[in-house]
């Protein structure tokens, strides 16, 4: 390391070796970036920012001169700057920050200049999250960047180490709210975010569904039933449940985005359910005369008629009185509710 003192820190074509076993690998660097690792070796390969020296073998280990540039070309990128330039700016402001360390800040030179424009650029490009799990932070970034095998990663991993109930609602939902509240507040930007994280999500919480459950006997209680009541799209939440419940063994019959009333009505009456699930995002969609209807829905032989338990999901029946229809307050809740009488 002595010998390489005067090696300017852009000059990343000749890394030099030094013992495994410091710096960060990388695979530990793309988690906590929100990347995935051959995004890492792509950059390294096409814009040169790999790791300064590299350990024994030519394993990269990153050092955190080495992650703060990395983590300036993840802003950078997740503000829309095209990679190459978000790149030279990266590189460019680690070197201007290492010569107004030892120099006592100097005036910025023309890369420093550089570093600061593109730093600048990406402010209204922040996604704001909170005080959220640093999964959530990454997954986040990954769908601004349009990184699809990130996003797809930090989804599988977070199931995997988490579960489902955890990864829905500690990893996935705070990244869709933000993602969503900067869609909403920055016009037309942001909506290829929205979607690709949408599908994502929506194919990780398929993947976590188990196979449909046949009950046992015709005395068997019904499947739950879920649908997005008339003019409401948002379906994922209610795919966050049907996989739970799946994994609980608990049958269930999935209808998906604006269920039409009349199809509601001949769906619960030709199947008889233990519960239907009624999602409403927006409170314009909230139809309570729509759920006392389906609550009153009545089937089998007389003296023993049924009617399914109506259960209201979702922030728009938030404030309407349902007499006898529970709302759970998350995933977990609605889990309970639903598993313990099925």
């Amino acid at each position: 390391m002595d010998g390489n003192q005067d090696r300017r820190p852009e000059d990343r074509s000749a890394p030099v070796s030094r013992p495994a076993g410091t710096g960060l690998t990388t695979g530990t660097l793309a988690r906590r970036l929100g990347v995935s690792p051959t995004t890492l070796r792509s950059w390294d390969r096409r814009y040169g920012l790999g790791p300064a020296v590299r350990g024994d073998g030519r394993h990269r280990r990153w050092s955190p001169r080495d992650v703060a540039m990395l983590e300036t070309m993840c802003r950078l990128t997740s503000a829309g700057v095209p990679p190459a330039e978000a790149a030279r700016a990266a590189k460019a402001g680690t070197a201007h920050a290492t010569d107004a360390a030892s120099a006592a800040g100097p005036a910025p030179g023309p890369a420093g200049r550089e570093a600061s424009r593109a730093l600048a650029t990406r402010a209204a490009g922040r996604i704001a999250l909170g005080d959220v799990r640093q999964e959530s932070r990454g997954l986040a970034r990954a769908a601004v960047r349009l990184d699809a095998p990130a996003v797809e990663a930090q989804l599988t991993s977070a199931v995997e180490q988490h579960g489902l109930v955890v990864a829905w609602q500690e990893v996935m939902v705070p990244a869709l709210h933000a993602v969503g509240r900067k869609w909403a507040s920055s016009g037309d930007r942001y909506v290829e975010v929205e979607h690709l994280l949408s599908w994502h999500v929506s194919t990780t919480l398929r993947r976590s569904t188990g196979p449909s459950v046949t009950p046992r006997d015709a005395s068997a209680p019904g499947p739950v039933v879920l649908a997005c009541v008339p003019g409401e799209q948002h379906t994922l939440p209610l795919e966050a449940l049907n996989a739970g419940l799946s994994q609980l063994r608990v049958p269930t019959r999935m209808f998906g985005a604006a269920v039409p009333a009349e199809a509601l009505a001949a769906a619960v009456q030709r199947l008889g359910p233990s519960a239907v699930v009624l999602w409403a995002q927006a409170r314009s969609t909230a139809s309570v005369p729509l759920a006392r209807d389906v609550a009153a829905t009545r089937w089998g032989v007389k003296g023993a008629r049924r009617q399914p338990l109506v259960v209201l999901g979702g922030s728009g029946w938030a404030g309407r009185s349902a007499h006898g229809m529970p709302r759970p307050g998350g995933l977990r809740e609605a889990l309970d509710t639903l598993s313990g009488g099925c």
